[in-house]
């Protein structure tokens, strides 16, 4: 994918709506700065707000990932588009499985700061009576995270297979 060509394509979009990075930025729920990165081609929208944009600005996914308009509507072109909705797909569960393993490891750690402070009886004592339950309350907080992360990308990649599974039967 070449992300410059898709920056400036979502930036001409943006344009023909005649809205402003702010006015894209707040209907999308994201900063004006990362709608410029969008636009520059430094970064790229997530799958669900590339699927928001595609319906925002009423244009078929696919040309948001070719970066240009196409008319034509042909098997093979479509074929190409599914690959690279997966390749994008799998790059985003990449990054999530990704920040899954850190949020495991630092709840691993707080978990083992607790069974560590209490195993050797220190949980009762001034200076370590805190640290025990600060571990603990870590080990619980990065599972909470970790089941808001995955249920909210799942959620969200399960929506968009279903919507492109209507597409192509129409």
């Amino acid at each position: 994918m070449d992300q410059i060509k898709i920056g400036k394509y979502l930036q001409e979009l943006r344009k023909e709506k005649g809205l402003t990075q702010e006015q894209l930025a707040e209907h999308v729920g994201v900063a004006r700065r990362t709608i410029s990165r969008w636009e520059t081609g430094s970064n790229m929208p997530d799958l669900d707000i590339l699927i928001e944009l595609s319906d925002f600005y009423n244009v078929d996914l696919r040309e948001l990932l070719n970066g240009e308009r196409r008319i034509e509507q042909m098997n093979e072109e479509m074929k190409e588009t599914v690959l690279k909705v997966a390749d994008y797909s799998n790059e985003e569960k990449e990054r999530l499985l990704h920040r899954m393993h850190w949020l495991f490891i630092a709840g691993l750690i707080g978990f083992i700061t607790f069974l560590a402070i209490t195993a050797a009886g220190l949980d009762k004592t001034s200076p370590y009576e805190g640290i025990g339950s600060f571990g603990l309350g870590i080990a619980f907080g990065m599972l909470i995270l970790g089941v808001i992360f995955t249920s909210r990308y799942e959620a969200r990649i399960r929506e968009f297979k279903r919507r492109l599974l209507n597409r192509t039967k129409d």
